[in-house]
């Protein structure tokens, strides 16, 4: 008797279990896989070039020189060769939309799961206001802000973001994919034309190695400067892990994530180490329009004008007699704003989505349309970016401001979980007996790999303040610097309080490859 209602006991339960999961199915629903190779790559590439490459690279040779800014862009780039790795691992193994939320859950714990979800999520919707508050200021170039408000401007891009992504993840696709080719053909056209100069057979006389050997190139400011381009040059690679976001909703990802994986971040590489080469060749680093075009206040129409005007794209592109380079430049950038608002649309919806799935979000959010997309979550991310925008249009926008730098180390936060959730990972993989032959895709050099790129960057979180700290030390600077640090530790403690969840050992790890 015992041993039949034992065995009604556990059958009753897996018909709940079926059940549940039937519901939990039904009211979730599934995201399509309709994305292909082409868009995974330019929605990774569109990620990660944006008004900072066009605007802000004059600026890092102008700190620490030709020389010195290829070597910290190139010290960055082996942070992201390593964490493109671990992710694109652990995303063919595991293609999932929630990503790195999933795998710190399954690896790390449920509490530092969630942080990192709620994190990113922030972080993109953030981004999403910012974005429309820089179209906005892109649209004056053309129309003053007399003649049509700026505000009807950004409610204008929004509803246009809104609408790319509504209907099904193929239009964020195409549109995404369109956004990063105008980008991508512009720093091709720029890298043709530079070379073509440094050659002699484009815009006068060859300039030679002349600008690398001028003062104190091509290390200026030694150590320092090296260093002053490392602590900013990491932001310019942000966006690359929404290859991880993308994979849940690709089709065929065990081909497609780890060649996109590899040819993402080669190609991200070319564009921005061939684009500090040939502005590094072109224009001395004393030359004062590369500071003014990074230090220009973009905040106001006036100060964006003298950024697009100064901008070493726009001066390169003028010396090699493209009329009108000015309005081109701020046409592309204004590209780039929208490229980067689809994408933080996207992401932040996919997010939110998996956050609801996995029951740490209103489960609205994981319901989902017929064509598969989640479109609570999308109209709750649009109003929350509305919402933070409108902050900037009221007072001196100083909600607005806050809002902002607490998004601004997310990125950096972002990446370490990724990297410590593969470091995790691998160990839960070995523990449970697995061979490393069953993976789909392995990421070379672990655990050094995953590892270093953990410590590259804790270095640039650290590095954030280096400033203040070797100057007079103000405590309101440094909190509104980590303030995204400070509510990412806040959510991570505070989920972990509440739930009591405990971290994930190795042996005990969810290594099942859906989510």
């Amino acid at each position: 008797m015992a041993e039949a209602a034992s065995t009604s006991f556990d059958d009753t339960n897996n018909a709940l279990h079926v059940s549940n999961s039937a519901d939990k199915s039904k009211a979730g629903g599934k995201l399509k896989k309709s994305l292909h190779a082409r868009h995974l790559n330019m929605i990774a590439i569109g990620g990660a070039i944006g008004t900072g490459l066009f605007l802000a690279s004059g600026g890092t040779i102008a700190g620490a020189g030709p020389g010195g800014a290829l070597l910290a862009y190139g010290a960055i780039g082996v942070m992201v060769y390593f964490l493109m790795q671990s992710l694109g691992e652990m995303a063919t193994y595991c293609p999932a939309s929630g990503a790195f939320e999933v795998y710190a859950s399954r690896y790390v714990s449920k509490s530092f799961g969630f942080a990192q979800g709620w994190n990113y999520w922030y972080n993109w919707a953030i981004t999403v206001a910012a974005e429309l508050v820089a179209a906005a200021i892109v649209m004056q170039y053309w129309v003053p802000a007399d003649v049509v408000p700026p505000w009807i401007w950004s409610a204008g891009f929004l509803a246009f973001l809104f609408i790319l992504n509504a209907f099904t993840v193929r239009g964020f696709g195409e549109s995404e994919f369109w956004f990063a080719a105008i980008k991508v053909i512009a720093v091709i056209a720029f890298l043709i034309l530079g070379v073509l100069m440094i050659f002699g057979i484009l815009g006068g006389p060859s300039p030679g190695f002349g600008n690398w050997a001028i003062g104190e190139a091509p290390f200026v400011n030694g150590f320092w400067g090296i260093m002053g381009v490392f602590m900013i040059a990491g932001f310019s690679f942000q966006g690359t892990e929404m290859i991880g976001i993308a994979a849940g909703e690709t089709d065929e990802p065990e081909k497609n994530v780890p060649r996109a994986t590899r040819a993402v971040f080669y190609r991200i590489l070319l564009f921005y180490i061939g684009a500090i080469a040939v502005i590094g060749f072109l224009l001395p680093y004393t030359e004062p329009s590369l500071l003014q075009s990074a230090t220009a206040d973009t905040s106001t129409a006036e100060g964006l004008t003298q950024a697009v005007t100064t901008s070493p794209f726009t001066l390169v592109f003028e010396r090699a007699g493209i009329a009108g380079a000015s309005a081109v430049m701020n046409a592309i950038i204004l590209t780039s704003i929208l490229s980067a608002g689809n994408s933080g649309v996207y992401v932040s919806t996919r997010m939110l989505y998996a956050l609801a799935k996995e029951r740490k979000a209103p489960k609205l959010f994981a319901k989902v349309t017929k064509h598969g997309v989640p479109l609570a979550a999308l109209i709750a991310t649009c109003l929350v970016g509305a919402a933070c925008f409108a902050t900037s249009r009221i007072g001196s926008g100083t909600v607005y401001v806050w809002l902002v730098n607490a998004s601004g180390l997310a990125g950096f936060i972002t990446w370490m979980g990724i990297a410590w959730s593969h470091y995790k990972f691998r160990r839960a993989f070995r523990a449970q007996g697995h061979d490393l032959s069953e993976l789909p895709f392995k990421a070379p050099w672990y655990p050094a790999g995953p590892l270093i790129a953990l410590g590259m960057c804790a270095v640039v979180v650290v590095g954030q303040s280096l400033d203040i700290i070797r100057s007079d030390f103000s405590f309101l600077q440094f909190f509104s610097i980590y303030l995204g640090l400070f509510l990412f530790l806040g959510i991570w403690i505070g989920h972990k309080i509440v739930t009591r969840s405990p971290k994930v050992h190795p042996q005990d790890a969810d290594l099942s490859r859906h989510a």
